[in-house]
């Protein structure tokens, strides 16, 4: 094995070591998030004040939002067992919560791009990538 390769597993291995950790902390991560944006929309956070209510917050699915009909108005429910708390909403707030949710992703999403428009700015054809590396044509060429 050329140690070029050899440091390159090393890098692939330590990646996805960071990838594995970082993906645990996500799912939590991922729930605070929810909830912040969730409150930002205008979501209300409730307590269960009988043991029917308890009950009800038990049976929505954990880490998602449920819409439900109650007297013939629309509402959407966020459960939060561990906190005993839901957080409620109407439609005007599940909207709110959609488009901030949208224009979260687009962030991310420019985010991702930026920095793979500032890795093709490295200029890897400099790096001095030779045939076996490369290829008969010497690199990725100029950017």
């Amino acid at each position: 094995m050329k140690p070029p390769t050899r440091m390159f597993l090393c890098s692939v291995t330590a990646g996805c070591a960071v990838l594995s950790v970082v993906g645990c902390s996500t799912t939590q991560t991922g729930t605070q998030n929810r909830e912040s944006m969730l409150a930002a929309s205008g979501f209300k956070v409730i307590t269960p004040k009988t043991a029917a209510q308890q009950q009800k917050l038990q049976k929505l699915p954990p880490g998602k939002v449920t819409m439900i009909q109650k007297r013939g108005k629309t509402y959407y429910i966020f459960p939060d067992p561990a906190h005993n708390q839901a957080y409620v909403g109407g439609p005007r707030e599940y909207q709110a919560y959609l488009q901030l949710r949208a224009d979260k992703k687009l962030a991310r999403e420019n985010l991702e791009t930026a920095e793979m428009y500032q890795d093709a700015a490295m200029e890897w054809s400099l790096w001095g990538g030779g045939e076996g590396v490369w290829g008969p044509m010497g690199g990725p060429g100029t950017f």
